[in-house]
Formats: structure tokens, C-alpha cells, sequence
């Protein structure tokens, strides 16, 4: 069930020149992982709220990865501890709606226990964050992830503050970077791009969230495959609600709309 409620900021911390995260109290429903708030300083210039996805939450506290875009979200990067910004949700569709199947379980056809191939995650810069709250709802999933960045880490806080909820379990991870001079750090870092790094029959399914073009590639890879694909869609949004229209997608079932009928959509049915 959605809210609108007053939040409190506890923590926001620049992560590169990018990319900053953004911690708030949430006292209202628990989000699931691919769902989205909307969000808006309570001091803002902005009439607007802009539509973040969740990235990771724990107790009362909702976490968001956020790229700096323009001037709503330069405002949420602008947040000290102690303010107030408004939340409303959380809003949209689940990655769980299209996985039935927990990566890495068990299966039971008829009376046969069957060991499942696992889900990859795919995300390409602030596209991580639906991907890692994923990883917060089924812990222990056996998912293998894929991050890919313009750039490799320039420290080990940066790639803590991106990946800490991968980086404190078990799952496989793969980064890609295009350019990966002057990392530092004892880490496998690929130079290139997520896509030449992905091979879809080795997953049951893969989820993927990040630039358009990114997406159509690896959704080109899983058709080819046979492989089922899920891709997390950004559009401009104005109420987050459906009541608008603004964020139309165009699909093979005709215009849906990201916020109401998405953000999580077949790729095979909106990368048209």
C-alpha cells in the first residue's frame, strides 16, 4: 500500500562525481525490490518530486542510488541529515512478479527435486539500485551480478558505498568498467562494456536495468538465447500513480504506462 509521507534524512554521501546515496526513515509499507518512490525536498524549487528506485532498505530506513541529472535531483544531493523530503510509495510492478523461480533453489516438476540455473542482475551506473534491493529480498539467491561503470573505483569507500549489499554476501560478481586506469584496488575489474561479458545460457533468467542501448543489446543476447529477459525502464513522471499519462511505454500490448504498468517490463515486450 503506497504513502505520502514526511521522511527525515540520515545519511547522504557522494559516491563519485555522479553518483551520490541517499538514506531516509520510511515508516510506511515495506518495499519490494524494482519498485520505485517518488521524492522531493520539502525546501525545493522543483514543483515536481522525481521517481528514484529503491536500492536497499532495513529496519526504517529506505536507501536510493541516485544519479545527478538535473535540478530535482541536484536538489536531493543537496540534503544534509535532520531535513525533511517527501516520499510517496512505493509505487510500480516487482522483479518478483516475473520470477517465479528463486535463483539458485529448488524446483520440484512432478516428484523430482531439479537444481535451477541462476538469475543474473544486470545494471549499468545508478541502474545497480533495483538490482541490489533484489539481492536484499532473496538473500542467499545464488544470483550472479553484473555492474558496469564508465569508469573503475577510485577507492575502496566508492565501491563499498555502490555495492555493499553484494559485497556482503556470497554472490558472483562481475564489474565491467570502460575505462580502468588508475583503480588501485585488488579486484576483478574487466575493461569493456556488461554486455561482451554475458553469456545468457548459462541463466535461467536475467534482469537488467541501466541505459536504453545497454538494454536492447542484452535483450538481443537473451532472445537469441531463448533465455527470458526483464528490464527495468526509466521514464520522465509526473504523478507516479497512472493517472497522467506522461511516462507511456510503447509495447506489443499497445501503450502501457512505466509508473503504473512498470517500471519492470518482458523485454520482448517493450524493447520494440
Amino acid at each position: 500500500m503506497k504513502r505520502f509521507l514526511s521522511s527525515t534524512v540520515m545519511r547522504n554521501v557522494p559516491v563519485n562525481e555522479q553518483i551520490f546515496r541517499l538514506e531516509l526513515t520510511w515508516s510506511g509499507s515495506v518495499p519490494k525490490a524494482g519498485q520505485f518512490f517518488m521524492l522531493k525536498p520539502k525546501r525545493s524549487g522543483v514543483f515536481l518530486p522525481r521517481p528514484i528506485s529503491v536500492a536497499f532498505w532495513k529496519d526504517n530506513l529506505v536507501g536510493f542510488l541516485i544519479q545527478r541529472k538535473g535540478q530535482g535531483t541536484q536538489e536531493l544531493s543537496c540534503l544534509h541529515p535532520g531535513e525533511e523530503a517527501w516520499l510517496t510509495g512505493p509505487l510500480g510492478n516487482a522483479w518478483a512478479d516475473f520470477l517465479p523461480v528463486v535463483a539458485g533453489g529448488e524446483q520440484s516438476p512432478g516428484s523430482k527435486a531439479q537444481k535451477v540455473k541462476p538469475v543474473a542482475l544486470i545494471g549499468g551506473g545508478a541502474g545497480i539500485a533495483p538490482l541490489l534491493a533484489l539481492n536484499c529480498e532473496l538473500p542467499g539467491g545464488g544470483f550472479n551480478f553484473y555492474a558496469g561503470f564508465k569508469n573503475s573505483f577510485g577507492s575502496q569507500e566508492e565501491k563499498n558505498l555502490l555495492l555493499e549489499p553484494v559485497l556482503a554476501g556470497s554472490v558472483q560478481l562481475v564489474i565491467a568498467a570502460e575505462k580502468t586506469a588508475g583503480s588501485g584496488l585488488n579486484m576483478d575489474i574487466r575493461s569493456g562494456r556488461i554486455p561482451e561479458f554475458l553469456n545468457p545460457e548459462n541463466y535461467a533468467a536475467v534482469c537488467a536495468c541501466g541505459p536504453e542501448a545497454m538494454l536492447r543489446i542484452v535483450a538481443e543476447k537473451c532472445a537469441a538465447a531463448k533465455v527470458p529477459c526483464y528490464v527495468s525502464l526509466e521514464r520522465y513522471m509526473a504523478c507516479g500513480a497512472g493517472a497522467c499519462l506522461g511516462c507511456t511505454v510503447k509495447t506489443t500490448r499497445g501503450n502501457r504506462r512505466c509508473c503504473a504498468d512498470g517500471p519492470v517490463f518482458p523485454a520482448s515486450e517493450a524493447l520494440l
